[in-house]
């Protein structure tokens, strides 16, 4: 007999009493630091595939260090809807960046199941484990697995102690030489869900608990250098002054400029370091980076083009050196229409005040990477002052059990249209 599925209330306590156990393994005391192929990753990657198995999933943990569970639907070769995200972590990181859809995959998968409802294709729950980049090198690193777009160099990359990825990832118990064999074959996936903090203050602010993600921006990162002439500070006239520290502080600003000028663009300086860096020294260069992001590939562009027309006008003018040096880009990527209205559906059906918002999502997420073989699609929960990467990233309960009833929704509408 098929019983009534939980409520939100039901599910953000679970939601929440999953958390504090996952959250229980971090390499660093008193604080939440959960690196890949760590110790505290092995012991979070087995608290998982644990918690798979006692919802109803067949688990394992893969070559990647991904841990993956699965269970079956009611026709044979039917493709996949996969719920995922990320267990691995920045440095003393939040309790909800990645690890809340993890857990709302499970809870989702345990609930059909206690409910006695058999779903007309395979349901899996997968927890990613190298989404923040943050000990080695790489670029969604197992998610590019799941793809099949890895890349045989990371194994190579080192870590801050020297240690390599390959290495690590044996002492993990994962296989680099399986790698391979983990990508997802054409068609096996139907449908790719991620539920994700928002990670910024839109919902907040127009106090809606959940919202849809129509894009994942593009963005793009550079270093600049200016380089001008050290000097006294004391002696030199401001008037014959080629100071590397005022010129780049007035490209900080026009890149500000730059953003503000385009709809949803944001714009960064977030490392500036000054050379010689001594209070009665004329700065004879400047190192900082630049990191700007857009919806549209076209709006991404156009600033780049207006940052280097900009930063040459301004170092022209200065009399300074300028090297702008490019090293990561990504292109935007759409969420799937369809799916965004399946999430719509999921949203209509569990409450009849939530309203479909949609957004654009500013930070990167593995869904970027499976939506180039499937279908995919994000919800976003409402994120207290939009506040993450931090321990002061915090949300409701009754928000998690809100978009938990979401994402359960939404499968079943999904299993509707499969009929």
């Amino acid at each position: 007999m098929t019983q009534m599925l939980p409520s939100a209330a039901v599910l953000g306590a679970r939601a929440f009493a999953a958390l504090a156990g996952l959250n229980r393994f971090s390499d660093e005391p008193g604080k939440l630091t959960r690196l890949y192929l760590s110790p505290a990753h092995k012991q979070a990657a087995e608290w998982v595939k644990g918690a798979m198995e006692v919802a109803g999933l067949t688990a394992s943990i893969d070559a990647a260090g991904s841990v993956q569970g699965r269970r079956e639907g009611t026709v044979p070769g039917a493709p996949a809807v996969l719920i995922g995200s990320h267990i691995d972590t920045v440095k003393d990181a939040g309790r909800f960046d990645g690890n809340l859809g993890v857990v709302a995959g499970i809870l989702a998968a345990q609930a059909l199941r206690d409910a006695g409802i058999s779903l007309p294709f395979p349901l899996e729950v997968v927890a990613f484990g190298d989404e923040e980049n943050v000990r080695f090198p790489t670029h969604l690193s197992t998610s590019e697995a799941l793809a099949g777009h890895y890349d045989p160099t990371w194994l190579d990359a080192r870590d801050a102690e020297g240690v390599k990825l390959s290495d690590a990832l044996v002492a993990f118990g994962g296989n680099p030489a399986g790698i391979p064999a983990l990508a997802r074959k054409p068609g096996s996936i139907r449908a790719y869900l991620e539920l994700h903090i928002e990670q910024g203050p839109v919902l907040e602010a127009e106090n809606e608990p959940v919202g849809i993600v129509t894009t994942i921006n593009a963005q793009s990162r550079a270093r600049v250098r200016v380089s001008g002439e050290a000097g006294h500070a004391g002696t030199v006239p401001m008037a014959l002054r080629k100071d590397a520290l005022t010129a780049a502080a007035e490209m900080a600003l026009a890149l500000e400029e730059i953003a503000s000028g385009h709809e949803l663009a944001v714009g960064t300086v977030g490392v500036f370091r000054p050379h010689p860096g001594a209070t009665n020294v004329v700065p004879g260069a400047v190192e900082f980076t630049i990191d700007y992001r857009a919806p549209r590939n076209e709006t991404l562009a156009a600033m780049e083009a207006a940052i280097r027309a900009r930063f040459g006008e301004i170092a022209a003018r200065r009399g300074v050196g300028l090297d702008i040096a490019p090293y990561a880009r990504a292109a935007a990527v759409p969420m799937d229409a369809g799916l965004q209205d399946a999430f719509a559906t999921g949203i209509s059906r569990t409450g009849s005040n939530l309203a479909a918002r949609r957004l654009p999502s500013g930070a990167g997420h593995d869904a970027m990477t499976v939506a180039a073989i499937a279908p995919a699609a994000m919800l976003f929960v409402r994120n207290e002052k939009g506040i993450s990467h931090s321990p002061l990233e915090n949300m409701t309960e009754a928000d998690a059990g809100i978009a938990i009833r979401v994402l359960l929704e939404t499968i079943l509408a999904l299993a509707e249209a499969a009929k």
